[in-house]
């Protein structure tokens, strides 16, 4: 019995079909959804989507967050911003990073809210940076 997955970034559906398995950044830490997994939403962090097929990964994903919604048949994968991980230029991720620091850096401690947004944006591009030392897939 296969898992229906869909991936949904504000813009549109990105993909649509039945994986044997997948993995998502949780923000409690990875999840791998197989089918008949317990029912469960949990918020994303900065991470790869590992789309297994065949006992494989076939497709990787980087999410900036987010939120998935599982159920025993079906992962609904809800991303704030998605890329495929063979399409993130590194250069850019670097300069992300760069940013992302000197956000975090000059954040005011005693704006929660604020420290809290910088503190996010900071995990999911050093998320990024460090899912190109992941092994990258082929574009297709």
């Amino acid at each position: 019995m296969p898992l229906a997955l869909e991936i949904v970034s504000p813009e549109r559906l990105l993909l649509a079909r039945d994986v044997d398995m997948v993995v998502v950044p949780g923000t409690e830490g990875d999840l791998g959804i197989l089918p008949g997994h317990a029912k469960l939403v949990t918020s994303l962090r900065g991470g790869l989507v590992d789309i297994y097929e065949a006992g494989k990964i076939t497709d990787r994903f980087f999410v900036t967050g987010g939120f998935a919604e599982v159920t025993e048949s079906r992962c609904s994968v809800l991303a704030d911003e998605i890329i495929r991980q063979a399409d993130i230029d590194p250069a850019a991720a670097q300069a992300k990073l760069a940013e992302a620091k000197a956000v975090f850096d000059a954040v005011d401690l005693n704006d929660a809210d604020a420290y809290r947004e910088a503190s996010d944006g900071l995990i999911s591009a050093q998320a990024m940076v460090d899912s190109l030392a992941t092994g990258v897939l082929a574009k297709d």
